[in-house]
C-alpha cells in the first residue's frame, strides 16, 4: 500500500503561507517562494535577537557619555572612577540616571572623580 501525504502537505503549506501573510506579491501566494521568505525571515529573527542587545548597549553609552560630558569629564573616565569608587551599577540602569535624574548623575560623576584623584 502507497503512502498518501496529502494531508499532512497541505497542513505544511498552510503553515508557511500563514507565516507569510503579509508580504508583497508571489512571497504570500506562493508557497515556494513563501516558504524561503519565511525561512530566511526566521534566520534573520534569530541573529537579531542577538544584535538587538549590542543595540541597546551602544544607545545606553552613548546616553551616559552624553551626560558624562555635560558634568566635564569623559564617559571612559567616568566608568573607570566608578569601579574605583566601587559603585556596581549596570549601563541600563546608569543611563535611566541619565536621561532621568540629572542631580543624581552631577553627584555619580562628582564621586567618580574624586576616586580617580
Amino acid at each position: 500500500m502507497r503512502v498518501k501525504r496529502g494531508k499532512r502537505k497541505k497542513q505544511r503549506h498552510k503553515k508557511y503561507l500563514k507565516a507569510a501573510k503579509g508580504y508583497r506579491g508571489a512571497g504570500s501566494k506562493r508557497y515556494r517562494t513563501a516558504r524561503n521568505l519565511v525561512e530566511k525571515a526566521m534566520q534573520y529573527s534569530t541573529r537579531d535577537r542577538k544584535v538587538r542587545k549590542r543595540e541597546y548597549r551602544a544607545l545606553w553609552i552613548t546616553r551616559i557619555n552624553a551626560a558624562c560630558r555635560e558634568n566635564g569629564m569623559s564617559y571612559s573616565a567616568f566608568i573607570s572612577g566608578m569601579k574605583k569608587a566601587g559603585v556596581i551599577l549596570d549601563r541600563r540602569v546608569l543611563q535611566e540616571i541619565a536621561t532621568n535624574d540629572s542631580d543624581a548623575m552631577s553627584q555619580l560623576v562628582s564621586l567618580a572623580k574624586d576616586s580617580i584623584s
